[in-house]
């Protein structure tokens, strides 16, 4: 989810520097929603396990695209599939440019020996760089962020009105070596309730998450948890109206991005130098573990390798640490 939501900064800023240009978005129709608020896009759903799974489906999904009328390519993921349907355009005239993933730059950033620490290009940048060479150069100093969304009636119901501020925490990822440790989310999450100045709104998917969501709820007047229990279009909607967002190196972070709101991530064996770091936010507003302590930071860029004695790295981000940041960004919006 999150390389999707990376791609909507780019394409609202070359759709608002090219007006008279017209994108078919292909992706999967749940991310339909992300896509709504951008002039001259439309989506095109790749059903990759129905009638475009395989070699054949994904010919036929060359075909359809043909028949739509589309004059280019940009291959923005680079993947099995996406190369395949490369070839197949191509060998009926369509030209077609992939992004630049720079595998060389990011292994040199992961590797546990002979480690190259530097920052590298933004996925923002990648994703831009392969319009340019399609002939669309895009200045990404020029990004119209995404509006406020009206909230539905029913997401009303489930988080009221009032006038406390409202903070969206995602705290789950896809690995534990990215995943802050519950026991210090829920001191920054009882901090933050016992103000009675702020309303906490839970985010994530998933069963077991959805228990943990409704342990913290129960313990705090000011939470409301909405894990699977809103469609995504109504979560998109929610977090547009945010006051701010705490996210982990995850998706969330960049759905909340696109709406500029101010997000706080957190940071455990990943690192925003791999270039994945939410749009538009400082790099200040990355929380990160210790490199001291744990010098093979970032042990891989999408957080699936974690050493042995990496276990605990996130912990050392204080709870006293997140919550200064969260109420000093409040204090000033």
């Amino acid at each position: 989810m999150g390389d999707v939501a990376m791609t909507i900064p780019v394409l609202s800023a070359l759709t608002t520097q090219y007006p008279d240009l017209k994108i078919t978005v292909l992706t999967r129709a749940f991310f339909r929603p992300m896509f709504v608020d951008l002039t001259n896009v439309r989506v095109y759903e790749a059903d990759v396990y129905g009638k475009h799974k395989g070699i054949l489906g994904l010919w036929r999904l060359c075909r359809e695209l043909k028949v739509v009328g589309i004059d280019a390519v940009a291959d923005l993921h680079k993947v099995l599939r996406s190369s395949i349907l490369r070839w197949f355009f191509m060998s009926v005239g369509i030209p077609v440019v992939q992004i630049d993933k720079g595998r060389a730059d990011k292994k040199a950033l992961t590797s546990y020996n002979n480690k190259v620490f530097k920052p590298l290009k933004t996925t923002f940048q990648r994703y831009a760089d392969v319009f340019h060479k399609l002939g669309f150069p895009i200045d990404l100093e020029r990004v119209i962020f995404m509006p406020k969304r009206t909230l539905p009636e029913n997401v009303l119901q489930l988080v009221g009105t009032d006038n406390l501020k409202w903070i969206g925490i995602a705290p789950f990822a896809a690995y534990p070596g990215k995943t802050y440790p519950n026991k210090l989310m829920e001191k920054i999450i009882l901090a933050l309730n016992n103000t009675n100045k702020y309303k906490i709104i839970f985010f994530g998917g998933g069963e077991h998450e959805k228990k943990q969501g409704e342990q913290w709820t129960n313990a705090c007047v000011n939470a409301i948890n909405t894990i699977d229990i809103l469609t995504f279009q109504d979560e998109l909607a929610l977090i547009s109206n945010l006051d701010l967002m705490l996210s982990m190196d995850s998706g969330n972070g960049h759905l909340a991005a696109l709406f500029n709101i101010p997000t706080i991530t957190l940071w455990g064996v990943t690192h925003p130098y791999a270039g994945f770091s939410p749009f538009n936010q400082p790099l200040d507003n990355s929380l990160l573990a210790d490199r001291e302590n744990y010098p093979f930071i970032p042990t891989s860029i999408y957080g699936n390798k974690m050493p042995k004695g990496y276990e605990n790295a996130m912990s050392t981000i204080e709870p006293e640490r997140v919550i200064s940041k969260i109420t000093n960004l409040l204090d000033i919006k």
